[in-house]
C-alpha cells in the first residue's frame, strides 16, 4: 500500500511480520519473504518511478533492484572470481553487476529479480549480511516512492546488533561508538553515551549511514551520527 511521499502512511506488515529470525533457516525464510513483499509493491510501480534516486548513495530505484539481482547469484567462489576481474575493487563490481541485470526496461530489471526471489545465494560473509541487504535496500528503494512496509521486528533487531558491533562493509561500528541508540518501539538498546533514539528501522538506517533515517531520530547522539554519515 502506497504512504505520502516520504514513506508515511499506512503500512503494510511484512510477511514475517514478528516472527522468529532464528537460526539460519529462519533468516532465510525472513529474506525470501521480504524479497517477494518488495516485488509485489514494485509491480504496481510506473515506469519512470525506477529512475527515482534511492536512499542508497548514487543508485536510482532501479539501479538497486539490479544490484539485489546480482547479489543473489553469488556464491563464495564466483564473488571471488568476479572481484578478482575487477581489480579487487567493489564499486566496479558493483558497478559492472549493475548495468548486467538492469536489463533494457524496468519491466526486465523486475523480471530479473523475481527470476531469484527464492535463491539462496549470497557473497561469502555472515548470514547477516544477505538479511541486511534485502531488507536495507528494500527501504532504500520503498521510502524514495512513498511506500510504506512493516519489516519482522525481530529481523530489525538482529540488523542493528550485527551492525552496531561490526565494521564490515559499511562500518557501522565506527559509525555508532559512543552513542546510545535506543528503540522506541520494542525493547532495544546498543551503547553508551548520548542518545539517539526513534524507530526501530531508523536505527537500523542510520547505523548504515543513511542519512534520511537520522531525521526521524531524536537527541544528543543524532549530531554525531550525522557527521559521520
Amino acid at each position: 500500500m502506497r504512504g505520502g511521499p516520504d514513506g508515511e502512511g499506512p503500512e503494510r506488515e511484512g510477511p514475517d511480520g514478528g516472527g522468529t529470525v532464528a537460526g539460519d533457516n529462519g533468516t532465510w525464510e525472513v529474506i525470501l519473504d521480504e524479497r517477494k513483499a518488495l516485488a509485489s509493491d514494485l509491480g504496481a510501480v510506473g515506469t519512470d518511478a525506477w529512475e527515482t534516486r534511492s536512499l542508497c548513495d548514487d543508485w536510482t530505484v532501479r539501479d538497486v533492484v539490479a544490484h539485489m539481482t546480482a547479489t543473489s547469484k553469488l556464491s563464495g567462489p564466483k564473488f571471488l572470481f568476479k572481484i578478482a576481474g575487477a581489480g579487487f575493487n567493489l564499486g566496479r563490481l558493483q558497478r559492472r553487476d549493475i548495468a548486467m541485470e538492469r536489463g533494457d526496461s524496468p519491466a526486465e530489471t523486475l523480471s530479473r529479480f523475481e527470476a531469484q526471489l527464492d535463491s539462496r545465494g549470497r557473497p561469502p560473509g555472515p548470514l547477516d549480511t544477505m538479511l541486511g541487504e534485502v531488507l536495507v535496500h528494500s527501504e532504500d528503494v520503498r521510502r524514495p516512492l512513498g511506500i510504506a512496509h512493516r519489516y519482522p521486528t525481530e529481523a530489525l533487531t538482529r540488523l542493528a546488533d550485527f551492525y552496531a558491533g561490526s565494521n564490515l562493509i559499511i562500518g557501522g561500528k565506527r559509525r555508532v561508538d559512543g552513542v546510545t541508540l535506543r528503540a522506541t518501539d520494542t525493547d532495544w538498546s546498543h551503547g553508551a553515551g548520548p542518545v539517539a533514539a526513534g524507530p526501530m528501522l531508523e536505527i537500523v538506517l542510520g547505523i548504515t549511514g543513511r542519512r534520511n533515517a537520522l531525521d526521524r531520530l531524536e537527541g544528543a547522539g543524532v549530531d554525531t551520527l550525522r557527521a559521520r554519515s
